[in-house]
């Protein structure tokens, strides 16, 4: 009699592991993470620089600038001291626009503190932004309150990100969450697809930023990405290495290449996972106040312009000899 009953019991374990799964991934979603690789890769990629890099110029030097350094655009920041301040996106960011088209710098990204759909502020934004021509929008970041338990607060949000989606559909936009080290949502990478999964998945996803990713990461890195990857909508592109610093050991940014982060493999997998989305790169190590966004720089600008250039240069010759 009890080998019927353990047999029935293991049956229900089983067949409960295998519903819970399915909660946490649905049939769909697992499909397409196992089985949907895609090669329609480019050669080349079209890499928007972080405009606040270059903060210390007005919107039509930064869009001459980044230009003649070869950027296909800009990842414009419309923020709190961004180029663009969000209680004036009404007149400044046609002005913005205006200029990066002038030399042939098409709007697609910019960075801001949006999250909240019940935000006037936050919905003026991506209303004018629409308007503008752009596509993709990187989201302000979330924290886990200490006062209430993990998933508790990945549920609230999933649902704040479930509401702010719709908006985005009205709007032709795509939020990008983005994965940044810390004590931040997404920092582990694992615990954002419960939160995306809210979603359906489409105007609103994440933005997937390697250094943060190989900082809290460290070797198991490519595990987080296979499982963020059908979330991906846009990648942010920057290197660092561990160092001390006032003897505390501390992640230090680099330029592309020095650091730790294997963009060889990395390119080789995002060309392996079909990953074809917006690129941001970004410059947050020592270039005279350019990487903080100052507003005056302590450098000679030529100095930074040709940093730039020279992580563009590595960074599309390292895509391109990755297979």
């Amino acid at each position: 009699m009890k080998k019927p009953e353990s047999r029935t019991r293991r049956n229900f374990i089983k067949q409960s592991t295998l519903a819970g799964s399915a909660l946490i991934f649905p049939v769909n979603r697992l499909t397409e993470s196992l089985l949907e690789i895609k090669n329609d890769v480019p050669q080349h990629l079209n890499v928007h620089l972080f405009s606040k890099h270059l903060q210390f110029l007005d919107y039509n030097d930064m869009s001459e600038a980044a230009a003649e350094m070869g950027f296909s655009g800009l990842d414009l920041t419309v923020r709190p001291e961004g180029h663009v301040l969000p209680h004036r996106v009404l007149e400044d960011l046609p002005m913005a626009v205006e200029a990066m088209k002038k030399y042939g710098l098409n709007p697609m990204l910019m960075t801001t503190n949006v999250i909240d759909v019940e935000n006037k502020e936050h919905s003026s934004v991506l209303e004018t932004a629409s308007k503008s021509g752009f596509s993709h929008y990187r989201t302000a970041w979330l924290s886990y309150p200490e006062n209430r338990e993990i998933a508790e607060s990945q549920a609230i949000y999933g649902q704040q990100l479930k509401e702010l989606e719709v908006l985005n559909k009205q709007l032709g936009l795509i939020g990008c969450y983005q994965n940044h080290a810390g004590n931040h949502v997404g920092a582990p990478i694992w615990d954002l697809p419960p939160i995306l999964q809210a979603t359906k998945n489409v105007n609103i996803g994440c933005q997937y930023d390697i250094r943060h990713a190989v900082v809290e990461g460290g070797s198991c890195w490519e595990l987080g990405l296979r499982l963020i990857r059908p979330f991906i909508k846009s990648i942010v592109i920057k290197d660092f290495k561990w160092g001390t610093v006032n003897g505390q050991w501390k992640p230090i940014n680099t330029p592309l290449g020095e650091g730790m982060v294997d963009f060889g493999r990395y390119f080789s997998l995002l060309k392996k996972y079909g990953i074809n989305v917006p690129v941001s790169l970004h410059l947050e190590y020592g270039l005279g106040g350019a990487e903080h966004g100052a507003k005056e720089i302590t450098i000679d600008k030529k100095e930074v312009f040709a940093q730039m250039k020279k992580d563009l240069t590595f960074l599309q010759e390292a895509w391109q000899r990755a297979e």
